[in-house]
């Protein structure tokens, strides 16, 4: 879209620009998926392996965890994004044709029931309570303390 007094770039939500650097911007997945080799293993005083062993085991764990989840995520990656691709897509056309219709109406008919209930009070019960307030409202209570 061109306008006269300057040119503007409009991109509608599938042809964004991603950014590959940070892929967790809303830090979702912060608490929940950080792992470290530490966080798994550790020896504690008066129990240790020998040097070289831990530093292979370190090394171990952490490249096939990077490699694990780099082959996951190219094997699975795009069908588990396209499965859950699909189920947003039910939930909201869920929630759009099925869900909000069905509040909008029970909120439609809970305001007419309200409406009669209200009525109802207003004629029977509100002049009741009038008057028994008008026949108790002579009645005087003295409370005496005896000792």
């Amino acid at each position: 879209v061109y306008n006269t007094n300057e040119e503007k770039i409009v991109k509608d939500s599938h042809t964004k620009e991603i950014d590959l650097i940070n892929r967790d911007p809303k830090q979702i997945n912060e608490d929940v998926v950080k792992v470290e080799f530490e966080d798994v293993i550790a020896e504690p005083d008066g129990t240790h392996s020998l040097d070289g062993v831990w530093r292979l085991s370190y090394t171990t764990f952490t490249v096939s965890k990077y490699w694990c989840y780099r082959v996951l995520s190219a094997v699975f990656g795009i069908p588990v994004a396209l499965l859950w691709g699909f189920l947003f897509a039910c939930i909201s056309f869920c929630h759009i044709w099925a869900v909000v219709p069905c509040i909008k109406s029970c909120l439609i008919e809970s305001q007419c029931v309200s409406r009669i209930y209200s009525l109802c009070i207003q004629t029977f019960c509100d002049p009741f309570f009038e008057a028994l307030g008008k026949i108790f409202s002579s009645v005087r209570v003295a409370l005496r303390k005896e000792v």
